[in-house]
């Protein structure tokens, strides 16, 4: 499928999830799912290895426009919340990692992009088949932001259900960190 086509179907049914998603919060307070998936530097990262850290983990893709507005953004958060003790990285939805490894050097990103091939740890953090059906369900998390604690719970989840208020700037990410994170 190319991408046009494949941006056109994205967008379709991010609208699609507006009206599904009014109210919704799922997986809040809930333990994030496992997963275990290598980075484009070729180190590993274990969720069981970063308990005790505060992350900030996005879905992207390099098609994806949202992601792409997003980018900057989310790599100035990982340069200040990094200072924090927070651990940003990206997760990157079923893409060859050429062409991740181009986009993030284009955007000369530094958090950790790692690569979810298959999309299946994406699928583990989707919601059900139910929202926004039309849609594989790791391409429902695409353009999407969360906050996991310490303790591995999942306490912000913010998906691109409505398209017409994304948040690029990650204004509400950040003052949900904010409001989480010990004062300095």
């Amino acid at each position: 499928m190319s991408r046009a086509i494949r941006l056109v179907l994205f967008l379709s049914a991010m609208l699609l999830a507006q009206l599904a998603a009014a109210g919704w919060n799922y997986r809040i307070g809930e333990p994030a799912p496992e997963f275990q998936l290598e980075a484009l530097d070729g180190k590993v990262y274990r969720s069981t290895d970063l308990k005790g850290k505060w992350l900030v983990v996005s879905f992207m893709t390099t098609w994806c426009p949202f992601c792409n507005a997003a980018a900057p953004h989310f790599e100035q958060l990982n340069q200040e919340y990094g200072k924090r003790g927070v651990q940003a990285f990206i997760v990157d939805v079923s893409e060859k990692p050429d062409i991740v490894s181009h986009w993030v050097e284009k955007r000369k990103l530094t958090c950790p992009v790692l690569l979810d091939g298959t999309g299946a740890v994406t699928t583990s953090y989707a919601p059900p088949p139910d929202f926004v059906p039309d849609l594989k369900r790791e391409e429902v998390m695409i353009a999407s932001f969360m906050i996991i604690d310490p303790e591995g719970t999942i306490r912000f989840l913010k998906l691109n259900e409505d398209v017409a208020k994304f948040d690029a700037r990650l204004i509400k990410l950040r003052a949900t960190l904010d409001e989480l994170l010990p004062k300095q």
